[in-house]
Order: C-alpha cells, then structure tokens, then sequence
C-alpha cells in the first residue's frame, strides 16, 4: 500500500483530499505541524507528497528542498497561485507536477496514479540500482543508505553526496574546493563551516556503523576515505 503525505494548512482542502485519496486504498497521512513538515516526512516515510505553496512560517518551496534533502519521492504541490512563475519554482525547488485550485479530485489522483507509476511501478526506470562498494562498505545513492555488514544508516542527500565523492576519489584526497561544490546549494549560503559540519555528519553516521576514522583529514587539501574497517 503506498502512503500519501497531505501538506496542506487548509482543513477542509486537506479533508477532501484524505477522503478521496483514502477511497482508492491509498494510506494517507495529514500534516497537523507545519513547523516540523521534515520530521513528520522521516518519521512517516510516505511515498508520495501533496505540498500546498501557502503555509505557516516556511513555504512549500522551502519544504520540498528539505524533503529533496532526504529524498527522491514524487512531490506534487497544490496551490491557489496560478502565475507562471509559481509554477517555475516548484519544478525548480525539486517540485514532479503543479496542480491549481480549484481542483477536480479525479485529476489529482490521476496524477498521483501516474506518479507512483513512474516512480515505483509498470514505468519505473529497468535498470540496476548504482550502489558503490569498498571492501564491504556499500553505498546505495538512491536510498541514501549506507551498510555495513547486517548495518545499514540512513543518510541525508548531502552526506550521500559526500561519501560518494570519498568512495569515488579513494584512495585520492577529494579536495575541500570539490566537496564544497558537492555541497553548494542556489538557495543558501554555503561556506567552509557548512563543510566542517556536514563532515563531522559523515563521521557519525561511520560511526553508527562501528566504524571510526573511516575520514581523514588532509591539512591544506581536503579529506581522504580510509579503509579502516578493513585493517587487519
């Protein structure tokens, strides 16, 4: 069963949408804490998102780069904003379609349909899944997994990319100039402490694995895998 995840600070808009979606078999789950939108995605893990534009402290476009942190799930947003522009910066901020109010239910859970589709089902791309492997680390980018033996961590986007870098560059230094374009995002500033962070990140999630000084520090240079798991 997939579930669905409701974005929506209007009560009778996000009913609707739960009443409908919920009568063709989909789980469905509404958001009640638009402060703690990413929260509720981790901790629901939906299949699906509809994001309103509109909501409370943060807007939907700030959302969906968050949830596009940890995820790759279709993001449909929902909104009474009908420019153009509006719809630019959905499909911008990592939005998969735009949808207008008002709206006809069928048309939004035909385009949930072809979504799931496409992502999961009879459309989904027929290949093998990337995954990167040192000695009997691996890797699943499109997861954001990272295992170990029987351990397996979940990763944001951003600490995938960079023990992605690691893995690629070993047993190379991956430069602190590359890592940081790895990091960089149009929508916030990004500097050498957002490295030293998302770093310290990287080695914590080792070390949920039981693995310490998998990250080296290279004075001057940048930082360098260390198959330290392996020794011995």
């Amino acid at each position: 069963m997939f579930r669905i995840m409701i974005v929506e600070d209007d009560p009778k808009i996000a009913d609707l949408l739960l009443s409908a979606i919920t009568k063709y078999g989909y789980d469905v789950v509404k958001v009640e804490d638009f402060h703690q939108v990413l929260q509720e995605f981790e901790r629901v893990r939906p299949e699906l998102v509809l994001l309103d534009v509109n909501l409370p402290s943060y807007d939907g476009y700030y959302w969906c780069r968050q949830i596009r942190s940890v995820s790759t799930c279709p993001v449909l947003f929902i909104s009474a904003r009908e420019g153009e522009m509006d719809q630019i910066m959905a499909l911008e901020n990592g939005g998969d379609d735009y949808i207008t109010k008002p709206f006809h239910s069928g048309i939004v859970l035909a385009k949930i349909h072809s979504h799931l589709r496409r992502a999961y089902g009879e459309y989904a791309a027929k290949r093998e899944e990337l995954m990167l492997e040192k000695e009997g680390l691996i890797l699943y980018p499109e997861r954001l997994e990272l295992q170990y033996g029987q351990s397996v961590v979940t990763l944001t986007r951003k600490e995938s990319d960079l023990i992605e870098s690691l893995m690629e560059r070993y047993p190379r230094v991956a430069s602190r100039e590359a890592l940081l374009e790895k990091l960089w995002d149009p929508q916030a500033f990004v500097d050498e402490n957002t490295l030293n962070v998302n770093i310290a990140r990287v080695r914590k999630k080792f070390q949920e694995l039981e693995i310490e000084d998998a990250v080296l520090t290279v004075r001057g240079s940048g930082y360098r895998l260390n198959i330290s798991w392996a020794e011995g």
